[in-house]
């Protein structure tokens, strides 16, 4: 065995031996498991249509397994083969449910994303399928597939002055989206493959309009409703039965306990004109899809604080006591003394933080279901990725303590510090009420930007939502968050290193 190798096995021998520092070790990961399983099981999920509770619905669930919304009002006719649709769409109007300032009458409006165009999809059932062309409100044509495919065309809003022409045609399996201005001369925006028989048609629909504010405990948002009502002239159809019958569907409409239908959608046709009227989204559910993973690991903040304190010990009892300089007279080359210290709290630290992590985040998954959340589950590969990103995360801010602790020579010195630079950002950006700016810098620049493990829903561009750290949206991915623990652990190490080599008092 060469002599790094021998400073390893004894430093795992002290720490091993010593019952403080292993109690310790076991009580931050029982607390993870055991604290996250407490909030979980009192948390729950009540909805209601009226002033009748009802059970929450399960949200459907797109190709990818992804929940998605899928809310939309749709004209259509069934195609098998090859087909083309195309519409002149001239003008796009909107309502929106006492937005601010002073929340008290409907006023006229569109948000961003509200949507009306042509669309190809396979079959009516939410969650489906489908190819859509589009115009918006802001972000001009879109062509999007799947939910959470996005492809641009050109800017600028329709209106009766500026219509624009929209197509979609399937040969085989490829469908192609293409705009023009006039209808003569066409641009394509993007492709997509859709096989099988599909129903083909216009669509209208907006999502609702979102404000975001921050507070404590996180802050939230509110959301009210908003429609989007679209014209359509110069329907062209080919590919279906000649003389067809327009159907009509309110995708993802839901009924009234009186068995009305809740804020549903509209069609009406006049002279070859169609007047389309919805609400909803086609969109991955985001920020909206249930309690974030960081809910199951809120545990985690308390085990964090619980593996600082045993870190710091790790090296600051054996400065105090002055037995330190038995080791140093063994292995005269002191920073290869704490780099064996750094390699036993790693790993030791890295499978607790791991195991936790993993035991927690099904069962806390469970129990949120019995509750009442109806969200999917938090798939395996996932569930072995936070857990194996979260036995980094405690192993970083174990290192970081470590060196601090070899740094300033005083334990409770380095347990505030590294509490001060771990923890406590983490607690103002996501409860402490802070401004979503200032919380998005906290987490960019301290250690505490390594919880950015806790996201496993991305960031759509497409769509609207609330993200922010408090609803489980981080600035940094998670590889990044990391190598910001990293480096903050790797600077404390090697000042310690320096000051050890210089003195062991």
């Amino acid at each position: 065995m060469s002599d790094f190798g021998r400073l390893v096995r004894a430093e795992w021998t002290k720490f091993r031996t010593v019952r403080g520092w292993v109690l310790g070790t076991v009580a931050a990961a029982l607390v993870t498991v055991l604290l996250g399983l407490f909030v979980a099981s009192n948390s729950h999920s009540v909805c209601s249509k009226g002033t009748v509770d009802v059970e929450c619905p399960t949200s459907p669930v797109g190709p990818d397994g992804q929940p998605v919304r899928d809310k939309f009002y749709f004209v259509h006719q069934p195609l098998a083969g090859d087909g083309a649709i195309t519409v002149r769409v001239t003008s796009m109007t909107g309502l929106i449910t006492y937005p601010p300032p002073d929340h008290d009458e409907i006023v006229p409006g569109l948000v961003e994303w509200a949507k009306a165009g042509v669309i190809v999809k396979d079959g009516t059932a939410e969650g489906s399928r489908y190819v859509a062309l589009m115009v918006t409100a802001k972000h001009g044509v879109r062509m999007q597939h799947d939910f959470v495919h996005d492809t641009a065309g050109k800017p600028g809003a329709v209106s009766a002055d500026a219509p624009r022409w929209l197509r979609l045609t399937r040969v085989g399996d490829t469908l192609t989206g293409e705009e023009s201005a006039d209808g003569a001369s066409w641009t394509s925006v993007g492709t997509a493959q859709l096989a099988g028989t599909v129903e083909i048609g216009l669509f209208v629909t907006s999502p609702s309009d979102l404000t975001v504010h921050g507070g404590v405990g996180g802050g939230g948002f509110q959301a009210r409703l908003a429609k989007a009502t679209a014209t359509f002239d110069s329907v062209g159809l080919t590919g279906t039965a000649p003389g067809g019958d327009w159907l009509r569907d309110d995708i993802g409409v839901e009924p009234n306990p009186d068995g009305t239908l809740h804020h549903p959608g509209s069609v009406e046709e006049a002279g070859g004109v169609m007047t389309v009227s919805g609400n909803g989204d086609i969109a991955p559910l985001t920020g909206e899809s249930g309690p974030a993973i960081q809910l199951a690991l809120i545990g985690l903040v308390i085990g964090l604080i619980v593996v600082i304190v045993v870190a710091a010990l790790f090296i600051t009892t054996e400065l105090r006591r002055g037995v330190i300089g038995v080791t140093l007279l063994a292995s005269p080359r002191r920073g290869r003394v704490l780099a064996a210290k750094a390699v036993v709290l790693g790993a030791v630290t890295f499978v607790a933080g791991t195991a936790a992590a993993a035991l927690v985040i099904p069962l806390a998954w469970a129990a949120l279901r019995s509750n009442g959340f109806r969200q999917p589950g938090v798939p395996l590969p996932t569930i072995a990725r936070v857990a194996l990103e979260a036995g980094l995360l405690v192993a970083g801010a174990a290192l970081l303590a470590l060196g601090l602790g070899a740094l300033l020579r005083r334990g409770l010195a380095a347990v505030g510090i590294a509490v001060a630079v771990v923890v406590l950002p983490y607690l103002a950006a996501v409860v402490g009420g802070l401004p979503t700016a200032a919380s998005e810098w906290l987490l960019r620049l301290t250690p505490a930007a390594a919880f950015a493990i806790q996201q496993v829903t991305p960031e759509y561009a497409h769509v609207l939502a609330s993200y922010t750290p408090g609803s489980g949206y981080y600035p940094l991915p998670a590889w990044g968050g990391l190598a910001v623990m990293a480096g903050y652990a790797a600077l404390a190490l090697g000042l310690a290193s320096a000051r050890l080599r210089r003195s062991d008092a």
